[in-house]
């Protein structure tokens, strides 16, 4: 055995040596401890060089810098390399214990060999990457402001400033992670957040992403990895319906590779980061969250490094910021008011909501009287804590109102916190309560709105997105406060929206009630049978409800209201629902119910009836549409009509059964219906007035026996929102008729269209263009999906000789969605100033290579433009570098990157 090693290490020696007289690499194994002791010392530079550069690019970014790239690629050169080299001298006493023949040999000639190879080119490739770092002359500069959504705000409050210098030093404090900011409701901590938010956008600074979340009081995980993951492009059905620990490792494998903002408005308690998924903020990290609370306890349990009080304004503070909303006209209208008014704003103890709110209740008020009544009800409400002291302050306002609007504000508090409140759906239900003037919807629908906007000027309700309100939490509080306690008797409210109930709640504890809510909760089960005389109202909607007892409606004679909308499985209706006879508003929309029980027939007083998006129902009797004589709103809206027709049942499907229901309903208002289907059966539906003016929405489906469609003949649909063509295969032009012959030249052509506020095209293969939408002057939303032969939005030609007088296309646009239109080129010939454009969504359109967008139309807007695939992005044609640039400072995102 000896002699076979001994053989074995002659012929290895022999062979490496012939090799390298060859190609002169004997040095790998003869110079083995010489490298390996040069590489040792080279690493200790290369750790030192590296640690000094770190130091030095941590140092530049305190201010709000950010690294340059090719200092980050030498750091990262630099790293790996030390980790390589580590690994070689570590292995290099048991290479060199190999050596032998005073070294110029080895027992494993050729292992020793490739390691003595690897040490040489570390050792050459380390030497070479040092003096890289010596040519660096600055390390960090300045970079693009992070991606930040804009959030809309009034004028800023100036006495915040001093605030928001403060907590935006914080931000760049390298040692500062989390970032409380506390204080007492209405006193402006969600205004300095969202100042702080949107000074992102405008400040050089060194994050990645800012992303807003509101918490509340009764949140749940869930809903913020919804609101965050939305942020951070996790925004699909089948990732909403992952579990939270599911979510938590998403958002967590985002963010943790991301230097980010995360702004949390609004906690109760402590959020626990780790089960949302959100890495938490350190030095190494660079990251911050910053949040907002009532309580500073909370901010000790966020492990908070800073902590911020927002304090009520000093008195000149305070003076000027009511003074502002009074307004000087009403100030000078009697040389004693201003000194009135310096008392009115002295009993807002300082307190910014408070001062704003009645600020504006007093621009109108230009009587000595006026103004010292306010101070005698304000004195009369000075009481030391929140709900003595800021709720009175705050009803000041409130009872300023007239009772209709105090009425339809407190409706207001059914809704959870931070919900947005669709202002099309809260008129309806005041109409149908009898909150309204007026009998016909119609005129109560021009009321309603009036309401709101005189609610959303008095500060009381706050705009939303998507013609939503909400109201502020303090102001909410207050309503809840007046309707549960100080005006009980007349508007006793029972409210446990969104507060988490698995099941519904004692009936002894709401039995008394005149309106309850338990929205937004899990409850699956309704038992017993609750006596109720006084309940007028009832929200039920979006739980978990499977079942309702036969008895659970049984001994509520006054029900007006009652909203059991988005509980998917909810199959039946109870056959005690019969006893509802008050009943006005029935809401089942995007329920589970698989057929209308005969029992509904009975509701005879019914005013409203929605039934959108029951996709699972299959059975309506026959005559019981017609039956609810005093129907205002119908809307069958978003069901799947493709079931037979049988002999008591009516077949929503067949529009003639439909309009011998419909045409009975003299007094319909609003109208959403089902599809229809040909192009007889909507010359047929056309023919009643009273059906071409009560339609809000209308698809058009499958039409098969039509190529050109004439779109004038739904010229005078005067209340038309909502228009959807799908699945019209044959379909290949939308024509404007003779529109040009049909009317003088000097008529306005949008007058016809002036309603429609949303378009839709689904599946119309050969379409080419959409020309007629020049007549929507009003659009707001505009979605194109699966169109296979659309070339053009608006094609030049097809204008013609309207052209010179259609206005500017598309000034209302928010949204456009253009999606799998594989042969589409143009948008629009030139470029559009797109005033009120939030948003573009551009995907499976290769041959798209130019947005109708010049830098004049990035001035004022912030428009996000998301491009499915990165290569439409490379291929995309912009008129120059200034729209280019324009464009990518606002946001434009592919979902590859997200």
């Amino acid at each position: 055995m000896g002699n076979c090693v001994s053989v074995q290490f002659s012929f290895e020696n022999i062979l490496l040596r012939c090799w390298d007289s060859t190609v002169g690499h004997s040095s790998y194994v003869t110079n083995l401890n010489e490298t390996l002791s040069a590489l040792s010392t080279a690493l200790d530079k290369l750790r030192a060089q590296r640690s000094d550069l770190q130091n030095e690019v941590l140092a530049a970014e305190r201010p709000g810098l950010k690294r340059l790239e090719r200092v980050q690629l030498w750091l990262s050169t630099a790293q790996t390399m030390i980790t390589e080299a580590e690994k070689l001298t570590a292995q290099g006493h048991r290479e060199t214990g190999n050596l032998c023949l005073g070294g110029c040999a080895s027992k494993t000639c050729l292992s020793t060999y490739k390691f003595g190879k690897q040490v040489a080119k570390m050792l050459q490739d380390i030497n070479n990457h040092m003096p890289e770092a010596e040519g660096f002359n600055m390390v960090a500069g300045t970079q693009p402001p992070a991606s930040v959504v804009i959030r809309p705000e009034e004028r800023p409050i100036v006495a915040l400033e001093s605030t928001i210098d403060k907590l935006w030093s914080c931000i760049v404090d390298s040692n500062v992670g989390i970032i409380g900011l506390y204080g007492i409701g209405g006193v402006g901590k969600t205004t300095l957040l969202t100042q702080i938010n949107n000074k992102f956008s405008t400040t050089q600074n060194a994050f990645d992403a800012v992303i807003w979340a509101t918490v509340s009081k009764d949140y749940s995980v869930g809903k913020i990895q919804d609101e965050i993951g939305g942020k951070i492009g996790f925004s699909d059905e089948s990732w909403k319906s992952k579990s939270v620990d599911q979510k938590a490792v998403d958002i967590y494998e985002v963010l943790l590779k991301k230097r980010f903002v995360l702004l949390l408005d609004d906690l109760w308690e402590r959020v626990y980061l780790n089960k949302v998924g959100i890495p938490k903020p350190s030095q190494e990290n660079g990251s911050k969250l910053i949040f907002t609370t009532r309580s500073f306890d909370v901010c000790g349990e966020m492990e908070a490094r800073k902590k911020i009080e927002v304090e009520c304004l000093a008195p000149e503070e305070a003076w000027n910021l009511f003074r502002d909303k009074v307004g000087d006209e009403t100030l000078d209208s009697h040389p004693d008011i201003p000194k009135l008014a310096q008392q009115v704003a002295k009993e807002c103890d300082g307190l910014p909501l408070a001062l704003i709110t009645i600020g504006r209740t007093m621009a109108s008020k230009t009587t000595l009287e006026e103004w010292e009544y306010a101070i005698k009800k304000l004195k009369q409400s000075e009481f030391p804590k929140m709900q003595e002291k800021v709720l009175p302050l705050l009803k000041f306002s409130y009872d300023n109102l007239s009772d209709t609007k105090k009425r339809c504000l407190l409706y207001c508090c059914l809704y959870p916190e931070d919900y947005n409140i669709l202002r099309k759906n809260l008129v309806e239900y005041w109409f149908c309560e009898g909150l309204l003037n007026e009998n016909k919807f119609s005129e109560a629908q021009i009321e309603g709105y009036d309401i709101i906007g005189s609610l959303l000027s008095d500060c009381l309700l706050e705009r939303a997105e998507e013609e939503c309100v909400k109201m502020h939490d303090v102001i909410r509080d207050m309503g809840l406060w007046i309707a549960c306690k100080l005006e009980a008797e007349r508007e006793k409210y029972f409210v446990k929206a969104g507060a988490q109930l698995s099941e519904g709640p004692e009936v002894e504890t709401w039995e008394g009630a005149k309106r309850m809510s338990l929205m937004q909760n899990r409850i699956e089960v309704l038992t017993g049978t609750p006596k109720c005389p006084n309940l007028q109202t009832m929200f039920l909607l979006d739980n978990k409800l499977q079942a309702i007892d036969n008895g659970f409606f049984g001994f509520m004679p006054n029900l007006t209201v009652l909203n059991m909308s988005d509980n998917e499985d909810l199959e039946a209706l109870p056959e005690g629902i019969s006893q509802l006879i008050s009943l006005e508003c029935l809401d089942l929309s995007s329920t589970g119910i698989r057929e209308l029980p005969i029992e509904l027939e009975s509701l005879t007083k019914l005013k409203m009836l929605d039934l959108s998006n029951m996709s699972y129902l299959r059975k309506i009797p026959l005559h019981m549409i017609s039956s609810f004589s005093k129907l205002q709103i119908l809307k069958i809206w978003g069901i799947e009509t493709n079931y037979s027709n049988g002999n008591n049942v009516l077949a929503v499907d067949s529009t003639e059964n439909l309009i011998e229901e419909l045409k009975s309903l003299q007094h319909l208002n609003i109208l959403r219906i089902p599809p229809i289907r040909s192009v007889i059966d909507l010359e047929i539906f056309l023919s009643f007035h009273l059906l071409r003016y009560s339609t809000e929405a209308l698809e058009l489906r499958d039409f098969r026996e039509t190529y050109v469609f004439d779109v004038l003949c739904l010229e005078n649909m005067e209340r038309l929102e909502i228009l959807c063509f799908s699945s019209c295969e044959h379909m290949e032009e939308i024509k404007m008729g003779n529109l040009h012959t049909r009317v003088p030249p000097s008529t306005n052509y949008t007058s016809r269209f002036h309603t429609l506020r949303d378009v839709q095209f689904l599946r119309c293969d050969k379409l080419r263009d959409v020309t007629w939408l020049i007549l929507a002057p009003n659009l707001r939303s505009l979605y194109i999906v699966n169109c296979g032969k659309m070339e053009k939005i608006l094609a030049e030609g097809k204008q013609g000789e309207v052209a010179d007088v259609v206005p500017t296309p598309f000034l209302k646009l928010e949204t456009l969605a253009l999606m799998d239109l594989p042969e589409l080129k143009s948008i629009y010939w030139d470029a559009l100033p797109f005033p009120c454009l939030k948003r573009i969504h551009v995907g499976g359109c290769p041959k798209l290579k130019k947005l109708p967008l010049n830098s004049d139309s990035a001035k004022g807007n912030h428009i996000t433009i998301w491009g499915i695939e990165e290569h439409w992005w490379n291929n995309l044609e912009w008129e120059n570098e200034a729209t280019r640039d324009a464009f990518l400072q606002i946001e434009c995102l592919y979902l590859s990157t997200i």
